[in-house]
């Protein structure tokens, strides 16, 4: 399968002295810490490679300073590579020409921030349409695209209004639309939900969630909260100091933390809705099946369910209903634990 954005051996290293830096970095392993002090240069990103399928949701998460907004701007290529090529809907955007890298931007890309900064002085479906505008598409043409994105975000009726007239959340419903609104192939999200309440940031994570299923948008979401990336995301990139230090799935991330600074991340993430069956049962080993049977699939807050009332082991069975192995309680309370 062919990836939609795919970052092969990726660096960033800002300052004056980034060649001299890069080269004593590859020769001598230097740390961000060592590369600042020899060359008053900061390392943003570090050797990142990374592939995205089309159609999925990727999240890139880490703490503050980790290098994960720098990872992200490299994809429309906001920011310079230092070295490294970037791969988007198979074109190469590290050796992109001005006009084919403004091209990119307005037809394929869009961009969702953690501040939208509309302009007050627009009407929301002024704001959305803008992309439209820049790209030549007539007022009537671009008013309809505005109105469809809007009423996909629940802002049916608000095309005339304008920014100060809406909540914090609505006016980011309206960024989500102006990205949608050109209706790219690719989505690059900047903590969009950050800054907002918990209860309109769960109901934007939904809406969003609800929408993708239909519009399959191919999206890399950036956050610094491991239970936004682990809701949002087909797989997760975890960053520290620039690196990427453990990629996979939400079920691989919390149940295998590649090192301390992952399991540090993970060790409060509830397991009951990402561990599965096939991934705690034991071999059947010549034994039969038992009366209590559980698809394939199935999580361990469903497994947990079933020994509510009787411990006896669970079966677990293909999608055809032939037995792939048990599930003692044991096995679901050891995995619930971590």
């Amino acid at each position: 399968m062919t990836a939609q954005i795919e970052c092969r051996d990726l660096w960033k290293i800002y300052g004056p002295k980034s060649k001299q830096a890069m080269e004593a970095v590859l020769k001598d392993g230097l740390s961000k810490e060592e590369v600042r002090d020899q060359f008053d240069c900061v390392l943003g990103v570090r050797n990142a490679s990374f592939s995205v399928q089309k159609g999925e949701i990727f999240c890139i998460m880490g703490l503050s300073g980790s290098g994960k907004s720098t990872l992200l701007r490299h994809v429309n290529r906001l920011i310079e590579p230092t070295s490294g090529e970037i791969h988007v809907a198979g074109e190469r955007v590290d050796t992109m020409g001005a006009a084919d890298l403004r091209r990119l931007r307005a037809e394929t890309i869009g961009m969702v921030f953690q501040h939208m900064a509309l302009w007050p002085h627009r009407t929301l479906g002024e704001n959305v349409g803008f992309g439209l505008e820049v790209r030549g598409m007539g007022p009537d043409a671009r008013r309809d695209a505005a109105q469809r994105a809007l009423e996909a975000m629940d802002l049916k009726g608000w095309i005339d209004h304008y920014p100060d007239q809406l909540s914090g959340g609505m006016q980011q419903r309206v960024g989500l639309a102006r990205a949608l609104a050109a209706d790219p192939e690719i989505l690059l999200m900047d903590e969009p939900f950050s800054a907002l309440d918990p209860l309109i940031r769960r109901q934007l994570q939904d809406q969003f969630l609800e929408l993708s299923k239909t519009v399959r948008k191919t999206t890399l979401f950036i956050t610094h909260d491991l239970d936004e990336a682990i809701r949002m995301g087909d797989h997760i990139a975890i960053m520290n100091d620039g690196e990427i230090v453990q990629t996979g799935t939400p079920e691989e991330i919390v149940t295998n933390p590649k090192d301390d600074y992952v399991a540090e991340f993970v060790k409060g993430i509830s397991r009951a809705g990402l561990v599965h069956a096939e991934t705690i049962m034991e071999p059947l080993n010549g034994r039969g099946p038992t009366a209590k049977t559980i698809r394939v699939g199935a999580d361990l807050a469903a497994i947990i369910d079933q020994f509510m009332e009787d411990q006896e082991p669970l079966t677990v069975t293909c999608p055809e209903g032939k037995p792939a192995g048990l599930i003692t309680i044991k096995s679901a309370l050891t995995a619930l634990r971590g």
